[in-house]
């Protein structure tokens, strides 16, 4: 294998923490407590995030985003990613099952979408630009897994009429409907396949009463701008969506039925953060409730190259949903991570300098690691201590190190691992080393060490108890 290519360093340790620190200043939140852990937001560091789709299915929550290209002055978007996570805070990567090309009829713009499972498939409702038409078309992708791959489900657009956003919502009496649009706001009532739709599209009327009163709106009269998020919690459904334009904030509205009469309600998440956009994603997953967005927190980020981050919530009383407001602590983990079963490299909470790519023995791995580099797994349960440790790692070079620490990337160092040359960038070999220290609760660090330029690559690593 050929050396990786040189790619737009994310994030040098220094300047992820200023930005950091920079944006705790949007949120009145204090600074969280030693316990119980605290994610990092923006959850995913690696690479630029828009657009979050979160999905609860069989214990995990798997996060669907776009992409935002490095460097980007327009939403330069050229594929979807998919991440989950059992614990809100470790988020692992999957790459992108899905791109423009997957769709041979488009031509452009990986925007806002979403995927929901049934009957065991999973259905990705995505816009792009039909080439044929040069309009903006919603495309469905189906997949058997929900990290995919996924494969164009019908060949041709779903429904095409020039807006965006599209988002999926099967109700309790099975009847899925698929809600789009900006500057309008459309439904189609989907057919149990989940590729076609009977019954026309409808326009919802966005009235003031429905969706506010935008200030100065003579055009457009109402709050409603794009990036609508349908649900259902008890016998109310919600809409939350984008408002007003530009900078955006997020409001929401409540209905008796899933088209309607809609109420407003009013603000969930004021506009803040660098982006000038916001994309709405709520679920509750383990007895809590999530709140999903983005915004430009991350080095070099702002709004065509956004992040996303997630924020935990309790409804009022009433069923009203607070006022959220951004955090960098995010969302409390819900238990903890296992240290002695494989993990994935690219299971991360917080990562400094590195990227993932593809592997060759599936899945994907961790890579442009450089001396001084590491990685943050939270909440890792040691119980009464560790014995070794074992990583999978290659290396087209002369390797380098893994040093195994608790607390921060300068703490306790409890082992190091040598990492020799293998040959090649995805030529995988074990390497093992002694663990001493590593005890209860704690955060980890992999702190990567060795000469300049790229080290290697690690595709997964385990403990074992002492």
């Amino acid at each position: 294998m050929t050396p990786p290519a040189p790619r737009r360093r994310r994030a040098a340790l220094a300047l992820a923490l200023a930005f950091a620190f920079a944006a705790a200043a949007l949120s009145p939140v204090a600074e969280p407590s030693p316990a119980p852990a605290q994610a990092d937001n923006p959850i995913i560091q690696t690479v630029y995030t828009a657009d979050p789709a979160p999905l609860v299915h069989d214990g995990r929550v798997y996060l669907y985003t776009g992409h935002d290209e490095d460097g980007s002055t327009w939403f330069t978007m050229k594929e979807w990613r998919v991440w989950s996570s059992d614990d809100m805070v470790n988020w692992t990567d999957h790459g992108s099952p899905l791109n423009v090309d997957t769709f041979s009829w488009a031509r452009q713009d990986a925007w806002a979408g979403q995927a929901v499972e049934r009957d065991g498939r999973f259905y990705w409702y995505v816009p792009v630009v039909n080439d044929a038409t040069g309009r903006m078309a919603i495309g469905v992708a189906v997949a058997d897994s929900p990290t995919g791959p996924f494969r164009d489900a019908i060949g041709h657009p779903l429904v095409e009429n020039g807006e965006i956003d599209p988002t999926v919502f099967i109700d309790t009496d099975g009847q899925a409907y698929l809600y789009w649009g900006n500057p309008n706001l459309w439904y189609v009532k989907l057919n149990a396949d989940m590729t076609s739709y009977s019954g026309g599209v409808n326009r919802i009327t966005l009235t003031t009463q429905g969706f506010g009163s935008r200030p100065g709106g003579t055009e457009r009269p109402t709050l409603y701008e794009e990036g609508p998020w349908v649900y259902k919690r008890g016998s109310l459904y919600y809409m939350v969506f984008a408002a007003q334009c530009c900078s955006e904030f997020i409001g929401y509205s409540t209905a008796p039925g899933p088209t309607g009469p809609w109420t407003y309600r009013g603000t969930v998440m004021p506009t803040q953060g660098s982006s000038f956009t916001n994309h709405p994603g709520v679920i509750d997953f383990e007895g809590h409730s999530y709140f999903f967005y983005h915004n430009g927190a991350l080095p070099g980020g702002g709004g065509f190259t956004r992040s996303v981050a997630v924020e935990e919530f309790t409804y009022n009383a009433d069923g009203t949903i607070p006022l959220i407001n951004m955090t960098t602590a995010g969302a409390p983990q819900v238990g903890v991570l296992d240290p002695y079963v494989r993990q994935e490299a690219e299971t991360i909470a917080w990562a400094n300098g590195v990227e993932t790519e593809r592997s060759s023995e599936g899945g994907m791995n961790v890579g442009w690691i450089e001396n001084g580099d590491w990685i943050k797994v939270e909440g890792a349960a040691f119980g009464s201590g560790a014995g070794s440790f074992t990583a999978r790692v290659a290396s087209a070079t002369s390797g380098g190190r893994i040093e195994l620490r608790l607390g921060g990337p300068n703490g306790t160092l409890v082992g190091t691992c040598t990492v020799p040359g293998t040959g090649g960038w995805q030529n995988w070999t074990g390497v093992s080393c002694p663990v001493s220290g590593a005890s209860g609760t704690r955060d980890l660090y992999l702190k990567f060490t060795g000469g300049s330029g790229y080290l290697f690559n690690a595709d997964w690593w385990r403990f074992t108890a002492a």
